[in-house]
């Protein structure tokens, strides 16, 4: 298959350029900030820890505390994994203040004395941790699975008039979990477990609004289309010794 790319560049032909009014969001302010959100920690039997997981016979608490190993990560509140920098997997939403965002007199490095506002930021989804045992004794592993929800409150000082909007963006996201082991401290001597997840994320928080601009453009044209040829049928080669006789 053949494919011509000469094209004239010179075909591409722009409009004649003219003042033009867009509607656009505006980026009042726009920080980056990692956020730790507060320890996820639960002790107990490990029924309580992992509602409805059951150990085969055979195998026991021990057996988990020695081959067990957890993993975590972003979920639904059913269990189904998401993934964190896709739009809406973290809830990110401003928290409205009565009265409305609060000023708030700022000294900038420089010694400049700025006026800006005091914004509220929640943040809060599900996270889901796996807990697989694979003894010597079994061919399959054992899983068992939790879902928790998370959530995480804080404020920025950003420039945010009256009329603008919050835009969140996360960056970034980690999720570990640990399971440890805490011998006959229960009741009547049981086992106990207890699981901590740990979460950080990274954020941009930017404040925007709307905004009419006149500016000169010139109007996009498609370009042309490149030509295309298609190439010759080949034939096999025939046997003129054997056929046509």
């Amino acid at each position: 298959m053949h494919i011509n790319h000469e094209f004239n560049p010179e075909a591409i032909q722009g409009a004649q350029q003219e003042t033009v009014c867009i509607k656009v969001p505006k980026v009042f302010d726009w920080v980056t900030r990692q956020v730790d959100v507060p320890l996820i920690s639960q002790r107990g039997l490990l029924t309580e820890v992992f509602p409805g997981c059951t150990l085969p016979t055979g195998i026991t608490t021990q057996d988990v505390a020695k081959f067990g190993t957890v993993e975590c990560f972003l979920s639904d509140e059913f269990g189904k994994p998401l993934d964190p920098l896709d739009e809406g997997s973290i809830c990110c939403v401003e928290i409205t203040q009565p009265g409305g965002r609060q000023d708030v007199q700022v000294t900038l490095p420089t010694g400049e004395v700025v006026t800006l506002q005091k914004v509220k930021v929640l943040k809060k989804g599900f996270v889901t941790v796996v807990l697989k045992v694979l003894p010597t004794v079994c061919e399959k592993p054992i899983i068992c699975c939790v879902t928790k929800p998370f959530q995480v409150a804080e404020k920025f000082f950003l420039c945010a008039p009256p009329g603008t909007f919050l835009q969140c963006h996360i960056t970034d996201f980690e999720c570990d979990a640990q399971l440890i082991f805490f011998p006959c401290t229960g009741t009547n001597g049981t086992d106990e477990f207890q699981l901590d997840i740990s979460i950080n994320m990274c954020q941009d928080i930017q404040m925007e609004a709307m905004v009419k601009l006149e500016i000169l453009a010139d109007f996009c044209q498609p370009r042309p289309e490149l030509p295309f040829e298609c190439p010759p049928r080949p034939f096999p080669p025939q046997c003129p010794t054997v056929f046509p006789g």
